[in-house]
């Protein structure tokens, strides 16, 4: 079987030397594209200074049509 992959960020709301993710909206936006048959793969983040979140990215599949 063949994969396509798409790659999402979400950007955590800065507070001091880290950042918070709206997870409700995070959950929405996955919520969305497992509906249009994206599969969650992976989750990690990004970092800045002293390791504050600056991104979080999902890596999503689904079969090639």
């Amino acid at each position: 079987m063949k994969w396509e992959y798409t790659t999402v960020m979400f950007e955590a709301a800065r507070w001091f030397l880290g950042g918070k993710l709206d997870g409700q909206a995070f959950n929405d936006r996955l919520n969305r594209l497992g509906d249009e048959g994206w599969e969650l793969v992976s989750v990690f983040d990004t970092n800045f200074t002293q390791g504050g979140t600056r991104d979080v990215v999902a890596v999503l599949k689904r079969p090639m049509k």
